[in-house]
Formats: C-alpha cells, structure tokens, sequence
C-alpha cells in the first residue's frame, strides 16, 4: 500500500474509532445485560448449527412451555467466515473495532465449530427448541418481542456468483464487504456508509432489526441448507418481522423443534447485493401453539410462512423462479382471503388487484420468495376469528436472576458429552432438559400481541434496556 493510501485507511479507522466510541449501543456479550425472556439461550459451539438448519433427527438444546418466551443471542456470520479470515477479531480490529466490542461468542464459533465451505450455508442457527405439545399439522406461533442490537456495527457483503447482478458485481476477482457503523440521529439508530471508498460515512439510513432466519425442523433425517427457504421458513428474510410482529409456521415435527439466526440490522426488498446489513442481535421471542383445527379456523390451510404486522396479514410464495414465486404468493393469498373471511376466488382476485402489494422478499437466497400485504382493516366489516393458543404452564424464572443464573434455571442446554457431536461438526447437541420451570404462564391477547412498531428504531437507554 502506497503512502498516502495508508494515510487516508488510517484516517478511516480513526474516524470509525470516535464513531464507535460515541455510540449509544452497548456492547451485548453474552450473559451481560438485560435478558426479558423467560429463558435464556446461548449461541455456543453446543447450541448453533453453522450452515445447517435442524431436521426432525436433532435433539433440542432447550425444552419450553407453549406460551413461554427465549431470549437468543445470535450471532452474524458476517466477520466469521472463511473469505473474512475466519477471525473476527482481526477483521473487525481492521475496521476500528476495539477487541472488547467483538462478540466473544462469534469468537468463539469461528475457532471451534466447523462447516462444509462448498456444501453448506454461511448462518449461524441458535437451537432448536422443543415447544412441548406442537404437533405436526399444528401452526407455530412465533411473536418477535423485542430485537436489540449487540454492537453498534455490522456488514453488508456482495460475493461473486451471488446477489441479483451475478456477472457484473462485485468488479474485479474479490468479493467485496461493506463495514457499516451505527450512529444516533436524533434519538433513533442509523446504520452508515460513505458516498465514496474511503470517504467519511455521511450516508445513514435507520435501523429496522429483524431476524431473517426463523423456522421449525423439516421432517426425516437430513439437515437443510441454510440459504433456500421454504415451507420450514429458514431464510425468509422479510423485513416485515420487526419487533411486535407474528410469523406462523406449519409444525412438521414432534415439539416443532425451532431456531434463529442471520440477523440483520436493516435491509431493502429484494436484498439486491446478497446481504443485508448484517449484525448480531438479541432476541426475545415467544413461542405459542396454534392447534391444527384452530388455524384452519382462523385462516384456512397455511401451507407455509404466514406473517402478521400490526396492519397487515402478509402470506408468502417461494420458488427458484421469481414469476413462480409470484404466482404461489397469489394463490396463498386467496386461500387466506377465503379462509379467514370466506372470500370467493374471483372476488378475492379482484380485492388482491385493487388493494395488495406484493414485495419481492429477496432474490438471492437460490429460492426467490415474494409476499403480499392484505390490510386487515379493509376487512372489519366481515366476521373472523382470532387464532386460539394451546398453552402449557411453567412457573416463570425470577424477574430479578442475573442472566447467569437465568441461564441455568432455563436450562439452556450446555452440551454434556462431547462424543455426541454430529458427523458434520457443527457442535454437539444437549439432550433436552426436563420439564424446567422457567416458562410463562397464559398467552396475552392476539391482538395486544400485535402492537405497534416502526421501521425507525430508537437508541437504548444509557441502561441498555431491551423493552
């Protein structure tokens, strides 16, 4: 590197370094900070797969409650992976990122659990979780309750062969990942960018935090692939699933056997370059089940990810070719229509016509997804019924345990017996716990479930509260 051009990369870190410094954001190791769920799961070498998801033959790492709620660290696997060194602490320190603001659980991941580069996916799943009394044929209910961002940075990566130009970008033999600090701008986050390679981040735009993998296990004995999504979820990456918002998904496995992960900070439609902006997050989502004759009365037959915003109840299409994404998305959307509101077919083309938009989801995870956004208010007018819960009590944890102690009154699955770790060495599975007492009591509301969320999302407090 010539002389000036090291001058002006170490102006740019030093530039980040006062950024990162400044930031809000605290920094979210695990066991520090507030944990709201009823349980507490870390993301370890025992509870992750890494370019997996789970399949009916794993063992859960934690058994719950329906109605209970899990705490997740989860980790991005931007900075971890191969073409990054697979050491973040070197690659983020190259960005202005002291050691302490690097994850110790990414750390951790990256030096001792392994993956297939040419067979497997890059994210790092937390789980699965058993939901006791989710049947096959049942709907998962999953509320996002709240998403905290455990850094203030992330990555948006555009590799070759992959994102929406594959052939024109990235240019040149490389592939190419963005590094986007965080910043508060006027009390609400903000990922940034510069206008030109090297410049200062003078571009924000705000944080909208959502998990782009959640999902239940498929049945039989072989792991998924964590890119392409499907009737599982996986990889749905719909921005939609802020924090109060629903996804329901068709149980396919005894205790539906759930997990996270690929979070993301912020992300467009589309998802154009490959990556969102992707960073680490905290999540806290409550598990509930929705009995197979419930859910076909509340919303026909769901064949596969249904989302629900405060506004909107957003049925899904996916396949490899974006038209027929497009066209199962619509024929989603009119079993929906007929489902819960009776609908007949000609009439519900015409509604989805007239009033639904239909977003392209993303087109770079090799299966293509599409979803559609059904105002519900258009509908009060027409009787329907809200979708009952099946809910098994446990005696919650104490509001006052230190997330260590959390973490072990919920069991949250250290695995046991190193010898059990799977043939693909992404880290061996705890059995699952025994009726623990750490989950929630009666389901809230549906609708109260549903609160109000915003794509802008505020600073923490000085406290680094997650509510």
């Amino acid at each position: 590197m010539s002389a000036p051009a090291h001058q002006a990369a170490a102006a740019v870190v030093d530039l980040l370094e006062g950024t990162l410094a400044a930031t809000p954001v605290p920094i979210l190791q695990p066991g520090v900070g507030p944990v709201p769920g009823d349980h507490y799961l870390r993301a370890t070498p025992d509870t992750v797969l890494w370019g997996r998801l789970p399949c009916a033959s794993d063992t859960a790492v934690l058994e719950i409650a329906s109605g209970a709620s899990v705490t997740f660290d989860t980790v991005s696997h931007e900075g971890i992976l191969d073409d990054q060194g697979k050491d973040p602490a070197a690659y983020f320190a190259a960005h202005g990122v002291p050691r302490e603001q690097v994850l110790d659980d990414a750390v951790e991941i990256a030096a001792s659990v392994s993956r297939d580069v040419t067979a497997d996916g890059p994210h790092v799943v937390v789980g699965p979780v058993h939901v006791r009394d989710a049947h096959s044929g049942d709907l998962l209910k999953i509320t996002v309750e709240s998403l905290v961002p455990r850094v203030p940075y992330g990555v948006i990566s555009n590799r070759h062969g992959k994102g929406a130009l594959v052939g024109e970008l990235p240019r040149g033999e490389h592939n190419v990942s963005v590094f986007a600090a965080v910043a508060e701008r006027g009390g609400i986050l903000h990922g940034t960018l510069p206008v030109v390679e090297g410049g200062e981040p003078v571009v924000a735009f705000p944080l909208a935090p959502f998990l782009g993998t959640m999902g239940v296990a498929v049945a039989g004995a072989e792991r998924p692939h964590s890119v392409p999504p499907g009737r599982h979820g996986g990889n749905i990456d719909i921005n939609l699933l802020v924090e109060g918002t629903i996804l329901y998904l068709p149980v396919q496995v005894e205790g539906a056997l759930a997990y996270v992960g690929d979070p993301h900070f912020a992300q467009g439609d589309g998802e154009v370059a490959l990556t969102a902006l992707e960073a680490s997050l905290r999540a806290t989502l409550r598990f509930e089940v929705v009995p197979a004759e419930a859910a076909r009365a509340a919303f026909g037959e769901v064949a596969g990810p249904l989302v629900r915003t405060p506004e909107y109840l957003v049925p899904t299409g996916m396949d490899p070719d974006l038209d027929a994404a497009m066209r199962a998305c619509v024929r989603s959307s009119l079993s929906l229509l007929h489902g819960r509101w009776g609908m007949d077919e000609h009439l519900g083309y015409a509604y989805l016509s007239a009033a639904t938009d239909f977003d392209i989801s993303q087109v770079v995870d090799i299966v293509s997804g599409v979803h559609a956004r059904i105002r519900e208010a258009d509908f009060a007018g027409v009787p329907a019924v809200e979708p009952e819960v099946r809910v098994s009590v446990d005696v919650p944890r104490a509001a006052a345990a230190t997330p260590a102690q959390s973490e072990d009154a919920a069991g949250t699955g250290a695995s046991a017996d190193p010898s059990s770790a799977d043939a693909a060495g992404t880290g061996a599975s705890a059995a699952p716990p025994s009726a623990d007492a750490a989950g929630t009591g009666a389901s809230a509301d549906p609708s109260s479930a549903r609160a109000e969320s915003t794509p802008a999302f505020a600073a923490p407090s000085s406290e680094g509260d997650a509510e």
